[in-house]
């Protein structure tokens, strides 16, 4: 199970040649990743990774080509597996029995498609950034200083001259590779963000359906938990979907845990302001209704007055340095119980970083489950 974890979670180099002659060395065999894995296993990832390899193959073209560079092996993995299956659900499921997930574990895809969905967020200073990569981890170069020399950007026509998959007309910061990005230089967004919403490639705000089986999934649970990630760009897009939020307001789900950050990020800055505990909760609160109750999504003073515990009834936190500010009684005077979790500081780069504790944020969900 180790290799398999190591083959799936690895990255090709960052060098675009470099990553290509790896890749080839993967899809060939000839890659020590395939060393200690089974040989039925093998050929069948093998030839998942060549139906992708085919594909991109037959897409190539003089003027546009695949970037491998940072490439994520498992990604690769489920895109074959859903290029040849033709279902998102069957790639995950392929995985899932590839790796003894246990059957009792559903990994459910939030919008079963077999297109790509983009998301644009709205600033309270009234701009708006397009593409999730752009709201939470910008492209290397957008985080080097201002004297730093960089290419001339190609224009809307240039773009539409280049023969990929892409819609003629669609917008151009949409067709831009992302692998590339600088999370130890992040630039800071100009204020805070307030809204989320799905577009499409021409910028449209648009409104896809939610998996059935997702709802099917929160009418019979009896907790949901928002876990640790991204706010504004993995947690809230699912819960904008519509009917989600009216499922976890539904009375047979008694708990809704959000499990706090352990840090701030860049899509929950500015540093001069970052956002608390309760701003989270009332982002995420605004989220769920957001296509319920038009006009309820803000994120703003307006946002306090929803229900909030309709939607969270209890928070997990961190105390330490980087953590988000938690207001214990203020929030507690809204309904939401508070539950400190201890943590632990690892090595992350050239400093440390706070991570939950596994054991006592395990105890701690089982309290409350248990309660």
């Amino acid at each position: 199970m180790s290799a398999l974890k190591s083959l799936f979670e690895h990255r090709l180099p960052s060098d675009p040649a470099k990553a290509r002659m790896e890749w080839l060395d993967i899809i060939e065999t000839r890659h020590l990743l395939w060393g200690f894995i089974s040989s039925p296993k093998r050929e069948l990832i093998r030839s998942i990774l060549n139906t992708l390899n085919l594909e991109i193959v037959k897409r190539a073209r003089p003027n546009s080509g695949f970037d491998f560079s940072r490439a994520s092996i498992g990604n690769m993995f489920l895109t074959g597996a859903r290029i040849f299956s033709g279902s998102l659900e069957s790639a995950i499921y392929l995985l899932s029995v590839l790796c003894s997930i246990p059957t009792t574990v559903s990994v459910l895809p939030a919008i079963n498609s077999n297109f790509t969905h983009h998301i644009s967020a709205g600033l309270a200073d009234g701009t708006s950034i397009t593409g999730q990569v752009n709201i939470s981890h910008p492209s290397a170069p957008t985080a080097l200083p201002d004297d730093t020399l960089v290419a001339p950007a190609l224009t809307a026509a240039d773009h539409d001259r280049i023969e990929d998959a892409n819609l003629p007309g669609s917008l151009p910061v949409l067709r831009r590779q992302h692998i590339a990005f600088s999370k130890a230089q992040e630039e800071d967004l100009p204020s805070r963000i307030q809204r989320v919403w799905y577009i499409n490639p021409y910028g449209h705000e648009i409104w896809p359906n939610v998996n059935d089986k997702v709802l099917t999934a929160l009418q019979s649970s009896t907790t949901v938990i928002y876990s640790i990630g991204s706010l504004f760009t993995s947690i809230i897009p699912s819960l904008i979907l519509r009917g989600v939020g009216t499922a976890i307001d539904s009375p047979s789900v008694r708990h809704k845990i959000l499990i706090l950050n352990a840090k701030l990020d860049r899509e929950t800055g500015p540093r001069r302001d970052p956002m608390t505990a309760i701003d989270f909760v009332v982002a995420i609160a605004a989220a769920c209704t957001q296509t319920e109750a038009p006009g309820s999504e803000s994120v703003g003073e307006g946002g306090r007055q929803l229900g909030l515990r309709r939607h969270i009834s209890h928070l997990l936190y961190l105390e330490g340095k980087g953590a988000p500010e938690v207001d214990v009684e203020g929030l507690e005077g809204l309904g939401i119980k508070c539950v400190r979790v201890a943590g632990r500081l690892v090595e992350e780069g050239k400093g440390v970083s706070l991570r939950y504790e596994e054991a006592a944020l395990g105890e701690a969900l089982e309290g409350i489950i248990g309660s």
